[in-house]
């Protein structure tokens, strides 16, 4: 029998819904899941909508501006929602929201929310690919369309402020270094390894990190920066590499990058795959804010970090971009 099926028109959204499992949450005694875990959650929700919405395999590009507002605990209901917000070339800017609730109330309120973009790539050439014009429809799609152009200069801004960067050995800063083969385990659907599936790492490591300085269990309560450099490979030796660059009262305040390349070349030929800011929070055992353990930068590579990392904050005030979601949001029952 003749396929007979109409070509339906795309759709510029989708939800993933499943439930936080207890191996999400990454060491015992912690008030939810890792903020690791829930970076790779965004990636793939936000790698669903970019693929459906060009119809190609796609690669993430850029993750900004992520605030952990609340930790998710295992046993919620989670919801991924990702959204194209507006398109380039061959980009595509990706709003993502996620939601938890306690099944047993069926309440839906917001953990975090993101942009990520991602780009489409021919699978034949590797090569960047157009994608289709997303239109907004609405006022509402047109104020996130808005929102996504609003944060372009601070992403040059912020980009170009960590592209004058300098990392040595020249330092006496707390640093935690994880080397590792990338496993066929992490691979996603273009033979690389998944941008979430690196995310988690850098969350581990930056983890490893704070937790150490400070003698205290510590949480992800943001991340910005996230820039994707080249793709990984399954068998590349990886080394995420986290350091830390400033303290504040409460803020411990980490560079990470990841480096991978060929084993066989040793870690002196691996090359800057990824690279993230990520600010952590000590807590107590009920899950409140402790003073962070005070680091005092000695060489002069410690110091001009610590200054660029004020710097990367005053960036974030200065401009002020338009929220990609509306706040404050109304607890939401979904049935």
């Amino acid at each position: 029998m003749p396929n007979t099926a109409v070509p339906t028109e795309k759709s510029p959204s989708i939800t993933l819904r499943f439930m936080a499992a207890p191996t999400d949450v990454l060491h015992a005694g912690a008030q939810g899941v890792a903020g690791g875990r829930v970076l790779e959650w965004i990636d793939k929700a936000a790698y669903a909508c970019a693929a459906q919405w060009s119809s190609t395999y796609c690669v993430t590009a850029y993750v900004g501006h992520i605030h952990f507002t609340r930790p998710i605990p295992s046993g919620h209901i989670v919801e991924v929602r990702s959204r194209v917000a507006m398109t380039g070339r061959s980009s595509m800017h990706i709003v993502n929201e996620v939601l938890s609730a306690d099944p047993r109330q069926g309440v839906f309120t917001r953990a975090c929310d993101c942009l990520v973009i991602f780009v489409a790539k021919d699978p034949a050439t590797g090569r960047p690919t157009p994608v289709p014009t997303f239109v907004p429809s609405d006022d509402e799609e047109r104020r996130v369309a808005e929102a996504a152009l609003s944060r372009i200069e601070l992403r040059k801004a912020i980009e170009q402020e960590m592209s004058e960067q300098t990392y040595t050995r020249d330092s006496t800063a707390p640093r935690t270094i994880h080397r590792f083969l990338a496993k066929p385990t992490d691979v996603n659907w273009g033979g690389n390894v998944h941008g979430g599936t690196a995310m988690e790492w850098i969350d581990e490591a930056g983890l490893s990190c704070t937790m150490e300085w400070s003698g205290e269990r510590t949480v992800a309560v943001y991340a910005g920066g996230i820039r994707f450099y080249k793709p990984i490979h399954i068998g590349d030796l990886i080394e995420v590499e986290a350091r830390l660059t400033r303290t504040d009262t409460r803020s411990l305040h980490t560079s990470i990058s990841v480096r991978s390349g060929d084993p066989r070349g040793g870690q002196e030929q691996l090359t800057e795959a990824i690279h993230a800011s990520v600010t952590y929070l000590g807590i107590d055992i009920d899950g409140n804010p402790l003073p962070a353990r005070q680091f005092t930068p000695v060489t002069d590579e410690d110091k001009r970090l610590w200054e660029h990392t004020q710097t990367l904050k005053d960036l974030r005030g200065q401009y002020e971009p338009v929220p990609l979601v509306r706040l404050p949001e109304a607890a939401q029952r979904v049935d």
